[in-house]
């Protein structure tokens, strides 16, 4: 059974193999560096070069992965902002940034309007404030 998601749990941590992953491909780079350095020759440097690539690939898979979830996020947004507004308030939604738009992802359609209203008023200083106005939490389990 899934837990209903709320403010305080809503952060998706990695999953340990993924951390672990991360930490063993690090510790692999930082030693096969080590070694080119202290013995230079063709093979350490080629697999120290390796080692780099593989956490740059590591890294940017990860990342890649979050900017096509904004992108995902900022879409459907827009589309439930479309839906939930009023014709006349639709120029509205060009005026959020992508922060503000994701936060808001976990209002229900009811309080939408007014927190939009309070965001473009300048009432939250930071993403995780709009987190905290919403009354009616609408999880989001299918992160990345």
């Amino acid at each position: 059974m899934t837990r209903l998601q709320n403010f305080a749990n809503h952060r998706a941590i990695p999953p340990a193999s993924y951390l672990a992953a991360g930490l063993v491909l690090l510790v692999f780079a930082v030693r096969c560096t080590w070694r080119a350095a202290a013995e230079p020759n063709l093979d350490s440097l080629l697999l120290a070069l390796v080692a780099m690539a593989l956490l740059v690939v590591w890294n940017a898979s990860r990342s890649r992965a979050m900017i096509v979830q904004d992108r995902v996020i900022r879409n459907e947004m827009r589309q439930r902002l479309e839906r939930v507004l009023t014709p006349a308030r639709r120029a509205d939604i060009e005026r959020l940034e992508l922060e503000q738009l994701i936060a808001l992802r976990f209002a229900s359609d009811a309080e939408l309007p007014s927190l939009v209203d309070a965001v473009l008023a300048g009432k939250f200083a930071r993403s995780v404030d709009i987190k905290r106005a919403v009354r009616d939490w609408q999880g989001d389990t299918l992160r990345v």
